[in-house]
């Protein structure tokens, strides 16, 4: 088994070459993903969340307000730092689950947007950094996805500096242009990580 972890600043790209990677036969492992499931209603790690911020990020049908919850932690380091006390474990655990129940011959590719940040590297057999311009990323989180200026601003103001990111990664996906181009450098990262693996497993 090949451990990969996949990582870049938000706007990025990764969410895209994610998908790419697990069309190519990737066992992927979706840190976002997860995330969102260990605080659906019901959840221990719901609970521990209300329990921290109160019943005002929760939504009428008893769901996790997410725009509430992202203004309140985005704005202060303290209360980003408190919630990810209470995900990042749940998260960790519910990951290592799927990895193990990959099997030995897999390519486990964990999608981990926080990976810098909390010091995730040493966790991974190599890493793969999704990278692109700031100012390519404020464009796309503007214009892609609709956020305000300076919401987008802060959002990247959380995470890694660009230069820290590069400082950790194996493998570079250079993603500053168009779609296009993205493809052709994710499958020879691809025939990278098989040629890796294939070694690994000799």
């Amino acid at each position: 088994m090949l451990n990969v972890g996949l990582t870049g600043g938000i706007g990025a790209g990764k969410s895209e070459v994610t998908r790419l990677l697990g069309s190519y036969g990737a066992t992927v492992v979706d840190a976002d993903r997860i995330a969102r499931e260990v605080v659906e209603p019901g959840t221990p790690g719901l609970a521990a969340v209300v329990a921290e911020f109160g019943p005002d990020v929760l939504r009428a049908d008893g769901t996790l307000d997410r725009p509430r919850l992202g203004a309140i932690v985005f704005a202060d380091a303290d209360r980003l730092k408190a919630l990810n006390a209470i995900v990042h474990p749940l998260v960790a655990e519910r990951s290592a689950a799927l990895q193990q129940a990959a099997g030995p011959d897999a390519i486990v590719v964990h999608d981990v947007p926080l990976l810098t940040e909390n010091g995730l590297a040493p966790r991974y057999d190599l890493i793969v950094v999704v990278d692109a311009a700031p100012a390519t990323q404020l464009d796309r989180l503007v214009r892609q996805r609709g956020m305000a200026e300076p919401e987008a601003r802060s959002r990247m103001a959380a995470q890694a500096a660009r230069e820290e990111r590069l400082a950790i990664a194996d493998l570079v996906i250079d993603n500053d242009g168009p779609l296009a181009d993205l493809e052709p450098q994710v499958r020879k990262v691809w025939e990278q990580l098989r040629a890796r693996a294939a070694v690994a497993g000799e």
